[in-house]
């Protein structure tokens, strides 16, 4: 097949679901200016396999196009874009996996999150205390390299940064794989990455392409938009904070712990509040959302990916406020552990879905450019 998927004959059910719903949402078009998702379906008739998975990625998830349509449940064509979008993303991050026999770890997924950082962070807590001197682990450390003492930097260097580079691999050969089922031949200029690179960085779809999205109700809120701006930032920060950290200290010779108003420490302190704000935001929107246009059979991965996120950030500020003290030693390790863990679950959890997302934005605004010739 051209788009890379499954032939008609053995599409899924979430991919007839969602062929059907939109051959129905395309000869209505109520919900056209709703989000990209319906600008982008009315530039074909017909939906391939690989349109649909570019379709359903690039769908926010802002539910409003669940409340205005008058086929939604109990009308006999039961239209639930949001739900069967959902169940379609959860199948793309699966069918795309690398290496490909980790795809089946999405019907797990949350499970897969929880015990995987539960190791990890176990492990890391355990190791620490049975090879580090007890004097040194549980006593106050203080000054250049006080890090250091407990955990070398050779060990985290290796483990923390084998563990991103090894999920920023996966994610970037996964990434090929969804383009080239996905949009198979389509070239991108600037334009259209510029264009992208906006809609990114406001996530203006996560406000139902501006007015807001359909949480709670029928009614509008920015809420949501403004929780994943908040982790999305704060991410941002919390990268900023160990690129800075490692000029101080490979350019500079400025050994960690730095004081409280150098750049690493005020990157790292804000993006652990924006993290723990936004993440906490999101999963109160996950526990109080309207449950009928909502995939409930993924919640649990993405409550798991996201309160490991929370754990990460909340780990982190508590390592800053205890780190003259003899505590330090072990929020040390078990921060180090649950960012471990982090990153080994980043290619088969949640996060995947802002790197689908990036690159569906990417095609909607390239086939808009070219359509407007």
């Amino acid at each position: 097949m051209a788009d890379g998927m499954l032939p008609r004959s053995e599409d899924s059910e979430a991919i007839q679901h969602a062929r059907r719903q939109m051959e129905v949402c395309n000869a209505c078009r109520y919900c056209e200016s709703y989000c990209a998702v319906f600008p982008a379906m009315t530039l074909r008739r017909e939906f391939t396999t690989g349109d649909l998975t570019h379709l359903a990625n690039l769908c926010h998830n802002c539910k409003g196009c669940y409340h205005a349509c008058q086929y939604a449940p109990p009308h006999p064509f039961g239209i639930n874009i949001p739900a069967t979008f959902a169940q379609l993303r959860q199948e793309s991050y699966s069918a795309y996996a690398w290496p490909a026999f980790m795809g089946p770890v999405f019907e797990r997924n949350g499970g897969f999150v929880t015990l995987v950082a539960a190791l990890v962070a176990t492990l890391a807590l355990v190791l620490t205390a049975a090879i580090q001197d007890p004097a040194i682990l549980y006593s106050a450390q203080r000054g250049t390299g006080a890090f250091f003492r407990v955990i070398p930097l050779w060990l985290m260097t290796l483990l923390a940064g084998g563990a991103f580079l090894f999920a920023l691999f996966a994610m970037v050969m996964a990434g090929r794989r969804y383009w080239r089922a996905t949009a198979p031949g389509l070239s991108v200029g600037p334009a259209p990455a510029k264009d992208a690179a906006l809609d990114i960085l406001t996530m203006r779809n996560l406000g139902g392409g501006g007015h807001g999205c359909n949480d709670l109700d029928d009614g509008f809120a920015q809420h949501r938009r403004w929780f994943h701006h908040a982790v999305f930032y704060g991410f941002l920060l919390c990268f900023a904070a160990t690129t800075t950290g490692f000029f101080y200290h490979h350019l500079f010779g400025w050994k960690s712990p730095h004081a409280f108003l150098s750049l690493p420490v005020q990157f790292g302190t804000w993006g652990g509040v924006l993290l723990c704000i936004g993440t906490a935001g999101m999963l109160w929107v996950k526990a109080v959302t309207d449950p009928a246009p909502v995939a409930r059979q993924l919640l649990g991965g993405e409550v798991a990916f996201v309160a490991l996120l929370f754990l990460v950030a909340a780990t982190g500020l508590l390592l800053l406020a205890v780190r003259h003290t003899g505590a330090m030693g072990l929020m040390l390790a078990l921060h180090i552990g649950l960012v471990i863990a982090f990153f080994l679950t980043m290619p088969y959890s949640k996060m995947v879905h802002g790197m689908y997302r990036g690159l569906a934005l990417l095609r909607a605004r390239a086939e808009q450019r070219k359509a407007r010739g």
